[in-house]
């Protein structure tokens, strides 16, 4: 089970009158599977798309909707969900309750709540891309940013309504995860991360390659968690089938020549380096324009040596940045990842045996053990990635606070 900053929170879900209403449904299911509790307020127009039983049933909380309908007498209930909340997001959020909220009016249970509440407020607009291109949705959108208001911007795509273009609400996955680095420490604000992750592929011919196993899920969790956690990320990656991390900047690259080349341009900028990717330590001398036809019983391919990345790197950086290296081993765990460890100079390196169950590439989860410069040794238990990621970052954190 990943990690969740939401476990044990009061997040109210507030839903307005837009056909989009029906994916509040699932969010509201997503945030209930994370441990959150979830208390529901839905406008009279919401109620028009979806039903407020629907809500009741999946987060097992009364659903409230008319500000009138006071169903204990010794709270106000608009107050009691305001003091209550930790988050507040507003899924759909129309054009119309932007505006209402942006001029501060408090006509019903919604925006009534919103103006008492203390907690952190995201709203996730979903409306016609000419109502989200309007000049005055923009000033709205102004001016509730202005106000500290969080928005989850729309997607772009095919509209209800028939149009193509931004408007549609942030999918329901994307927006757990928005309101996942709401809740959580912003342990890392304003410091910018480069991660690297996934293979490289080395060209043989036109339908041939040499790479290895990685699929990047180790350094897409760092990503996502340094997101999470207030950083600047950019991640560059290596061929994965992995989807973007929500908030992250994407390179992706294919062979180990050109992860350096980004690599280095990019470190000048970075306060913190995680080098995740598993680089191919060779490359064929020449890559053949046609395929390699099978003539011979036995082949030999000449391989001449990749740059190692890792080890350039510090000579780029800022003097005070963080260096942070994965070593993937199958023996000599301790010995080869001091001796990188010393010969990089990196801050930390992350050792993980790849031959160990459950560690390693292709798994879901993790066990490593991380050595730092100053001598200590971390060992973490076996986790999802996700998790392992948090405790990297909380670890580096705790050493750059020192």
């Amino acid at each position: 089970m990943n990690p969740s900053s939401l476990s044990g929170k009061t997040v109210v879900l507030a839903v307005t009158g837009g056909i989009a209403a029906y994916k509040s449904a699932y969010l509201a299911s997503l945030l209930t599977k994370c441990g959150a509790r979830v208390r529901t307020v839905m406008t009279r127009g919401a109620t028009q798309f979806v039903a407020p039983l629907t809500f009741q049933s999946l987060t097992h909380e009364p659903v409230h909707v008319d500000v009138f309908d006071e169903r204990d007498p010794s709270r106000i209930a608009h107050i009691s969900l305001a003091d209550e909340a930790d988050l507040v997001i507003v899924a759909p959020a129309t054009a119309d309750v932007l505006a209402r909220v942006a001029h501060g009016l408090g006509d019903d249970m919604l925006t009534t709540m919103l103006l008492a509440t203390r907690a952190p407020v995201t709203f996730a607009p979903a409306m016609n891309v000419h109502m989200w291109e309007n000049s005055i949705v923009k000033e709205n959108i102004q001016k509730l940013q202005a106000h500290g208001y969080l928005i989850a911007e729309p997607g772009a795509g095919p509209l209800a309504c028939g149009y193509t273009g931004k408007g549609r609400l942030m999918e329901p996955d994307d927006l757990l995860e928005f309101l996942e680095g709401v809740a959580t420490k912003p342990h890392y604000k304003g410091v910018r991360f480069l991660v690297s992750a996934g293979p490289t592929r080395e060209r043989i011919d036109p339908v041939r390659y040499l790479s290895n196993d990685s699929t990047g899920t180790m350094g897409y969790a760092i990503a996502r968690m340094a997101w999470r956690m207030g950083a600047d990320v950019t991640l560059v990656s290596g061929p994965s089938e992995l989807a973007d991390p929500l908030g992250v900047s994407m390179i992706r690259v294919t062979t180990a020549s050109e992860m350096e080349r980004v690599m280095i341009d990019h470190a000048k900028d970075a306060d913190v380096i995680i080098m995740t990717a598993a680089v191919a330590d060779y490359r064929p001398e020449a890559v053949l324009e046609k395929k390699l036809k099978k003539t011979q019983d036995t082949l030999s391919l000449s391989l001449v040596k990749n740059p190692d990345i890792l080890s350039q790197l510090r000579d780029h950086m800022k003097p005070r940045a963080k260096l942070v290296g994965f070593a993937a081993e199958t023996h000599d765990h301790e010995h080869y990842a001091q001796k990188k460890l010393r010969e990089k100079r990196l801050d930390f390196v992350v050792l993980n045996d790849v031959l160990e169950p459950g560690a390693g590439f292709g798994t879901g989860t993790n066990r490593v053990t991380v050595y730092a410069a100053n001598g200590s040794v971390t060992p973490f238990a076996q986790a999802d990635k996700l998790t392992v990621a948090k405790a990297l970052l909380q670890l580096i954190h705790a050493q750059r606070e020192v």
